[in-house]
């Protein structure tokens, strides 16, 4: 399972999602985390996108994100 959070450097609410996320990580549910930095993607639509919502967690970025400002657990591990 891969998951993509989008995130901004001084975002206490995107560390606090990674770190959550990472808490449900174990040798029974493996995953990986691309950390997308909206400032420094250089992308003009992403950053407006998704200026005022970071954090906001994708488990397929053609699917409708999972959840933003704060962790849905439930959710996250359904899918592991």
């Amino acid at each position: 399972m891969h998951f993509t959070l989008y995130s901004r450097g001084y975002c206490h609410l995107c560390h606090d999602m990674l770190d959550a996320l990472l808490r449900l990580q174990t040798p029974q549910r493996p995953f990986t985390v691309e950390v997308i930095d909206i400032d420094e993607a250089g992308d003009p639509a992403l950053l407006a996108k998704y200026d005022e919502l970071v954090p906001v967690l994708f488990a397929d970025l053609s699917q409708p994100e999972l959840c933003h400002y704060f962790l849905d657990e439930a959710k996250v591990l359904q899918l592991l």
